[in-house]
């Protein structure tokens, strides 16, 4: 690939939504004479282009058999399936193949259809799907919105995460939402029981929870799809106050058709604003259709 020296590649992709006995047969070539030669890089194998059809369940049980690294899942779907799948990876097996959820985006319309939008419902729906990854971290060690880029005069797809013309670009919603998941990781997951339950998506609230040992901050990503506020109590389990004042990111639009343009870039994009958070529980009102990190300061 022009570089003089080795550069220690870490990943292969073996095809791309391909499916079928035949794919199984050549994987397992490919798989056979890289690993010999190369132990230490990882295969990416396909489930097809489908998140849950028979093609999925064949090659995911081919496979899991063929002890392959990682899985690629691709979801083109409706924004309800998103929000409906938030919990897709709860059950999974801890043991075998990890997943990369390696293309994904709610579908306005119908999939691959042109009249696909970059609106907030989709952006939201795709929040909620995310605070199941995070979740399941264990499993999906990888995501990736697709596409991303899209010329607003010689597009092939939509939805796109950035678009542009030949001056300018700007950000949708979908961009911003995995901006803030991008720049709020923790670096060790907390386990978040809403109402005493670990089930996500209750009630229309959806969250993930971390612990960010560099910053010493507990990272709260809580998403309301809801029409209305939610008023909602924090109780941070042993944790010990610095005292000091938080920050709540905020990424909301009280209108699920909304969108950003050339022209309102940042029509929807995030906000923050101070969190008085002197005590390991406190209250907090999430917005209507919102997108909410909270950070807190520990000691």
């Amino acid at each position: 690939m022009g570089h003089p020296k080795p550069f220690n590649l870490k990943m292969i992709g073996v095809g791309n939504e391909q499916w079928g006995p035949q794919y199984v047969e050549r994987y397992e070539v490919f798989a056979r004479v890289l690993k010999q030669k190369y132990p230490n890089i990882s295969l990416v194998a396909s489930a097809g282009p489908s998140p849950d059809d028979e093609r999925f369940v064949f090659l995911w049980e081919k496979m899991r058999t063929l002890k392959a690294d990682l899985i690629d899942e691709h979801y083109y779907m409706s924004p309800k399936w998103f929000r409906d799948n938030a919990g897709r990876y709860d059950n999974y097996l801890r043991s075998g193949p990890k997943v990369f959820a390696g293309e994904y985006a709610a579908q306005s319309v119908a999939i691959a259809s042109p009249d696909n939008r970059n609106n907030w419902e989709t952006a939201l729906s795709e929040a909620a799907f995310i605070t199941g990854l995070e979740r399941n971290a264990d499993v999906v060690t990888m995501s990736s919105y697709a596409p991303l880029f899209g010329h607003l005069d010689a597009w092939q797809w939509t939805p796109n995460m950035i678009w542009f013309d030949n001056l300018r670009s700007y950000g949708t919603p979908n961009y911003y939402v995995q901006k803030m998941f991008s720049v709020n990781q923790g670096t060790r997951l907390l386990p978040v029981l809403v109402d005493g339950s670990a089930k996500n998506g209750q009630d229309e609230l959806y969250t993930s929870a971390s612990l960010d040992e560099r910053t010493a901050e507990v990272i709260v990503k809580v998403i309301n799809t809801a029409s209305v506020s939610r008023a909602v109590n924090v109780t941070l389990g042993g944790a010990k106050m610095t005292g000091k004042t938080g920050k709540a990111i905020v990424l909301e639009s009280a209108e699920l058709k909304a969108e950003n343009s050339l022209d309102k870039p940042t029509n929807i994009s995030p906000v923050e604003r101070q969190l008085p958070t002197a005590s390991p529980e406190f209250n907090y009102t999430l917005s209507p259709h919102s997108f909410t990190v909270l950070r807190v300061p520990l000691r």
